[in-house]
């Protein structure tokens, strides 16, 4: 643990249940002398996007249901990290620069303005955005290259054979068609001959194959985790080249044991979910890296990563690649890999040459942020591909916002308006049972992940209070005097209902909530579990005017 100080003392970092503990050691450096808890925020990523290209469907879907979980876990009471970021290294990256006549750095810093710009547009709660470019990156990644040269982990040899430009990735004979040809996704694949550096994967293989076995939670839905099982069962793990050479490609982190050449931007990528706790001063994060790097312990503790929201299309590298660089750094591993599936657009691929896509900020610029982040959560559960159709999109926010949450709201609160002008009567709890067993049931959805699960769980409750109004017809007790007890219960009943819905529903739809809070005049935000509670609303509370939540459209969302 060379190099680990906190309180500029030399220390020993142990894990018990509960989080880390830093075990400060004495002045011969034998036994520990003081035992300090560190508290462990809950640490969750996105993959970091590759700045060749435009944000699509794919990007902001992944997105969001990170800020979802995000969010709720705040909600539950967790203390939350969430990094997201993007990748800027590599091939296709030097060669779009070129073409656009930039240097690579003014390429991605362009780029970046962008992202950052998408990050902003969906609402994201992001506590870091990290650029493979930046210095503070860059620096843990050639420490985590120098410690594994030094343990023996690398090797140098020379490469004969194919290599994939669109993809930067070499590949063998098993890559090619029946036919003897390279399928297109492949792109230009040239013949090489070139010196490179190689990670010796093989030798981990087998723990690999264990650690998946003994952890089925680490790769889900059990689906993925059998996929990756299958190919380490069946398939001899090659040894990954992690360089390139800069008399080919430049723009890249170059090795620091080799000047000649640059980090294979995969390897440089993965980092990133360790580089920025490292750079924050995480125990957890510096102590494998001893004293090849001199950073300053601090209070920060985020790593392992407990959650990896990623695309199935980049499972191999998360699942076999990453754990084995942890292990063989000797750091701890995430906890788990959330995988999801891809978006169609009506039955089809979304593909910019066909027009066959969907543009997120068109969607939302004409519907509304909340109304495209409830429709992306509420249609694709985690595992499955989804299909986008404009039409299942109107259905929905006519449906479900419109007519459902939002007219709920709006009649709740306009009736009380109405009828009591505005003020709360006494507690009632003809709605609290049903209410309860929505939000415990909720709880436990946002805590296994399941932001879709969730959505249908809150919507009993939206469609039931809707019932209760028909069922109850407040406007006609409203007509009868001696009903008056009676519309009392109801109109508690319903605004209490929508009070508690707007705190449900802050992780997916936080904007909405806001405003169902600021119509019922509450001092607090709608982002804390106990605010769920039943007859929080005190009697002689003024609540405010409504106003329309989801304005009703004819129109199909506009997604081409």
């Amino acid at each position: 643990m060379g190099g680990l100080r906190a309180a500029g003392r030399r220390c020993h970092l142990e894990w018990q249940v509960g989080g880390w503990k830093i075990l400060p050691l004495s002045p011969t450096g034998s036994l520990p002398v003081i035992l300090t808890p560190v508290s462990k925020r809950f640490y969750i990523t996105t993959a970091i996007d590759y700045v060749n290209g435009a944000p699509h469907l794919g990007h902001a879907y992944e997105k969001v249901v990170a800020d979802v979980i995000a969010r709720s876990r705040r909600s539950l009471g967790d203390d939350v990290f969430f990094l997201t970021g993007l990748d800027e290294h590599g091939q296709k990256v030097q060669q779009a620069a070129e073409a656009a006549g930039l240097s690579p750095q003014a390429y991605c810093d362009n780029l970046a303005v962008q992202w950052k710009a998408l990050a902003q547009l969906l609402g994201l709660s992001i506590d870091d955005f990290v650029r493979t470019t930046e210095e503070r990156h860059q620096r843990v990644v050639q420490v985590v290259l120098s410690k594994l040269h030094a343990a023996g982990q690398f090797y140098k040899t020379t490469y004969k054979g194919w290599y994939s430009v669109r993809e930067e990735t070499f590949l063998t004979e098993k890559d090619r068609n029946p036919d003897g040809t390279w399928d297109a996704k492949w792109g230009q694949v040239n013949e090489l001959s070139e010196d490179n550096w190689y990670f010796r994967l093989g030798i981990h293989q087998a723990w690999l194959i264990e650690y998946l076995e003994t952890h089925p939670e680490y790769v889900t839905p059990e689906s993925r985790r059998n996929e990756v099982l299958g190919f380490l069962r069946s398939e001899k793990l090659e040894d990954l080249c992690i360089s390139r050479p800069k008399a080919r490609l430049s723009w890249g982190i170059p090795l620091p044991f080799d000047p000649e050449f640059v980090t294979y931007v995969w390897f440089d990528a993965l980092v990133n979910y360790f580089s920025v706790p490292a750079a924050h001063g995480d125990l957890a994060a510096l102590a494998p890296l001893g004293d090849y790097y001199a950073g300053k312990a601090g209070s920060f503790s985020a790593w392992p990563a407990d959650i990896h929201l990623i695309g199935k299309d980049i499972l191999k590298f998360h699942a076999v690649y990453w754990p084995i660089m942890l292990r063989a750094l000797g750091a701890p591993l995430p906890r788990q890999l959330l995988v999801h599936g891809w978006w169609q657009k009506d039955g089809q691929k979304l593909s910019k040459t066909t027009g066959n896509v969907v543009d997120p900020v068109a969607v939302i610029g004409e519907w509304g942020l909340d109304a495209f982040r409830y429709y992306v959560v509420r249609e694709l559960g985690i595992g499955p591909d989804g299909n986008w159709t404009d039409t299942g999109f109107g259905d929905r926010y006519r449906a479900e916002l419109a007519n459902g949450l939002g007219n709920l709201v709006n009649r709740a609160i306009s009736m009380l308006n109405r009828y009591r002008q505005g003020l709360v009567p006494s507690p009632h709890l003809e709605l609290a049972a049903e209410t309860t067993a929505v939000v415990e049931q909720t709880a436990q959805l946002y805590r296994s992940f399941d932001a879709q699960g969730a959505l249908v769980s809150i919507w009993k409750l939206v469609n039931r209070a809707n019932e209760y109004v028909e069922k109850t017809a407040p406007f006609r007790l409203a007509k009868d005097p001696t009903q008056a007890s009676r519309l009392d219960e109801v109109l508690y009943n319903l605004v209490e209902v929508c009070r508690i819905l707007a705190v449900l529903l802050w992780p997916v739809i936080p904007h909405t909530s806001d405003r169902i809070f600021a119509q019922l005049k509450q001092c607090d935000a709608p982002d804390r579990w106990d605010l769920t509670r039943w007859g929080r609303l005190e009697i002689g509370h003024q609540v405010g005017q409504p106003e329309p939540l989801f304005p009703r459209k004819d129109l199909a969302p506009g997604g081409k």
